[in-house]
């Protein structure tokens, strides 16, 4: 009790009061909830309201922040190659990965600490399915994701509008071929549908590899809190090696929200009738399938942790271990038999 008092005295400002006589002071205590451990958990209403909306908050903080980067270096560079909008080209294709790379680096910082930093939907499926994550957090967690990228790409669009409209040649024109891929994806000409799909599933395949081997701490993890710089290089790779031909969405946050704004703001349906529903096929079906592959490959070859499905104690083994424990109940300590 004397040490909560002691902090409460610490700190106590004295300020002059305006009302009062000349040379009086008033004395105002400041205290930091987080400090006292008798003080209440919610000092206000709204920290109350944000102990339960905290997690998927912080999913649509870090998915909004992702494609702000992602789409903001994609408008930067096309935009910019058209000299009605700068004099200048502002970048080129390892510009695109380097903003995409910081989106996902900033994004999971951004939340890591306290939802897990998933901010794509495929990677919350993943984490369901093969490891422990719980299925009731999902749904929630894909719908923050979900708005979060509808909102960052509503910001770059509304920063980016004047620029769009002397790319595209006016306000009312609004093309797939001239500005919609600087939101969503859309795939090469050349490619073929199975051959989109199997780029996606790649990409999403590397990249859930490389989140659960980087957070593995039985494999060499980075040191606390550099896991985002470890998958700012595995998106700047994946980009490198595996973006050319589809965009590499690797993330259906990522490439559905952006969408959804896009149909909103005057692309219209074709964003969603591109090559008969591409749009299900390849950046929403290919990064979650990919995905559950790829934690499946990691978690049979190398993960050991109990939370894995694959390492999932079997009959014998758990007969076995309530048989050990019974034994190690009944074992009385060194010499209690003589005493």
């Amino acid at each position: 009790m004397a040490g909560i008092v002691g902090k409460l005295q610490a700190r106590r400002s004295e300020t002059s009061s305006t009302y009062g006589r000349p040379h009086e002071t008033t004395t105002v205590s400041h205290v930091d909830f987080g400090d006292c451990e008798l003080c209440t958990k919610y000092p206000n209403r709204w920290s109350k309201i944000r102990e339960f909306i905290r997690e998927p908050a912080a999913e649509f903080l870090g998915t909004m922040i992702l494609v702000i980067f992602g789409c903001g270096g994609d408008c930067q560079v096309v935009l910019s190659s058209n000299p009605a909008v700068a004099s200048s080209p502002k970048g080129e294709y390892l510009s695109l990965n380097f903003g995409w790379a910081i989106g996902v680096a900033m994004g999971v910082w951004a939340c890591s600490g306290i939802s897990g930093g998933h901010i794509n939907p495929a990677v919350t499926l993943a984490l369901a399915s093969v490891r422990n994550f719980p299925w009731k957090k999902v749904p929630y967690y894909i719908l923050a994701q979900l708005l979060g990228g509808i909102c960052g790409a509503g910001i770059i669009y509304a920063n980016y509008y004047h620029a769009i409209n002397l790319y595209e040649g006016g306000s009312g024109i609004r093309t797939i071929s001239g500005t919609g891929g600087l939101f969503a994806t859309y795939a090469a000409d050349y490619m073929t549908s199975v051959s989109c799909f199997f780029a996606e599933f790649l990409g999403s395949a590397m990249l859930i590899i490389a989140i659960l081997s980087v957070t593995d701490k039985k494999n060499g993890p980075p040191p606390p809190g550099l896991v985002p710089v470890a998958l700012f290089f595995t998106i700047l790779g994946i980009g490198l090696a595996l973006g050319m031909e589809t965009g590499y969405a690797i993330n259906p946050a990522r490439d559905l929200g952006p969408r959804i704004l896009t149909a909103m703001v005057g692309y219209g349906k074709a964003v969603f009738d591109f090559r008969n529903q591409y749009w299900i096929w390849c950046p929403l079906l290919g990064p979650i399938l990919g995905m559950q592959a790829g934690a499946m490959v990691y978690d049979t070859l190398v993960y050991t942790g109990s939370e894995s499905i694959v390492n999932k104690p079997g009959a014998e083994a758990e007969r076995r271990h309530l048989h050990a424990c019974l034994q190690q109940r009944t074992t009385f300590p060194a010499g209690v038999d003589a005493a």
